[in-house]
């Protein structure tokens, strides 16, 4: 027997003992990192997404993401449903690993910039989700912020530490990869203190997706249909809505990003009003300390991906190596942008 005929038989024995459900086709998608996922077609016609979790996953952290994800589709979000085992479990125990079933939502993962109108959509999407989870019990995982306490020195000493490990692994381009750390350097050193210089003193903090970024959202056309893959954390409304209104791919690419900007942010105050202006101001610096802080993607072995996987993440690199520029090149008429297509009358300071 074949690794795909292998895998079929597991996943069909898995639906049939946990949901009573039967099989037709299973197809691996070549993507995940702490899961092999799959989509299943059934004998009545239904299509799931199904995730089978490695051993060394934290099943407390992805029950927690789960509950979240229907949370939010209760509440008339986007979000696909979560199938219950035979227990009622949205994650069950099958053998030898943990599993989840999932209605595979419409639409595709966006692999361009953003439009306008999607930008917008995306914005309210993601004000009405903030605003839905603000009642939500804080979960116990915290979203790290580097960004906002970590070590300038740290972060230098990093660079050096990420080259080495590329030498070490055979880097492709080995040169570009210096030049682009020895920018990094500059930037962590002459930028840092005065971008936290400009963020408010106190910033809210609640329960979030905590990865709502353009991998994690189904579109069609300027929709979002769905979104997936709950991180759910503690964190900030504003590193989050930063993250999706400069996404790196339209930042990097179009020259429609302010546009972009700020229409989500315009979209995203109408659903959720309560969030602090100054919140809302601060998401571009944000993200930017936060690219600066992160080196994800600079090297990709240790990820052990997919080559497909491996090539969008060092793809990914680069394109926060431009926007970390464009942002910083822009910063001061980006806020101004921002502040106007954000106020209204009556908001907190």
């Amino acid at each position: 027997m074949d690794d795909a005929d292998w895998e079929e038989e597991l996943t069909a024995a898995v639906l049939a003992d946990r949901y009573g459900v039967t099989v037709e086709t299973v197809e691996r998608v070549p993507m995940g990192t702490d899961t092999v996922n799959r989509r299943v077609l059934t004998s009545d016609g239904r299509r799931l997404f199904v995730k089978e979790y490695a051993p060394t996953a934290d099943l407390d952290a992805a029950r927690s993401a789960w509950d979240m994800s229907e949370f939010c589709r209760a509440a008339d979000l986007p979000v696909p449903r979560v199938w219950p085992d035979r227990n009622g479990n949205l994650l069950t125990l099958c053998e030898g690993s943990a599993w989840a079933a999932v209605d595979e939502a419409p639409g595709r993962v966006a692999t361009s910039a953003m439009s306008v109108a999607r930008a917008e959509h995306i914005g309210l999407v993601l004000g009405r989700m903030h605003r839905i989870l603000a009642g939500y019990p804080l979960p116990r995982r915290v979203q790290p912020s580097r960004w906002r306490t970590g070590s300038v020195e740290d972060a230098v000493a990093k660079c050096g530490k990420v080259l080495s490990s590329a030498r070490r692994q055979g880097h492709l381009d080995l040169e570009q990869l210096r030049e682009q750390l020895d920018r990094r350097r500059q930037d962590l050193c002459a930028d840092v203190d005065r971008l936290r210089a400009g963020l408010p003193d106190e910033l809210v903090e609640q329960a979030l997706h905590a990865d709502f970024t353009r991998p994690n959202m189904l579109v069609l056309t300027d929709v979002v249909t769905g979104v997936i893959d709950f991180r759910s954390a503690e964190a900030l409304p504003a590193w989050e809505l930063g993250r999706a209104a400069f996404d790196p791919r339209t930042v990097a690419t179009s020259d429609q990003w302010p546009a972009c900007a700020t229409a989500m942010v315009s979209a995203y105050r109408s659903e959720n009003p309560s969030l602090p202006l100054t919140d809302v101001l601060a998401c571009a610096r944000i993200t930017v300390l936060y690219l600066l802080f992160s080196f994800y993607g600079a090297t990709t072995a240790e990820h052990d991906l997919p080559r497909e996987a491996e090539e969008d993440l060092n793809r990914h690199w680069q394109e926060r190596q431009s926007s970390i520029r464009r942002l910083l090149d822009n910063l001061g008429d980006l806020e101004d942008a921002l502040k106007t297509s954000a106020d209204r009358p009556g908001d907190r300071r």
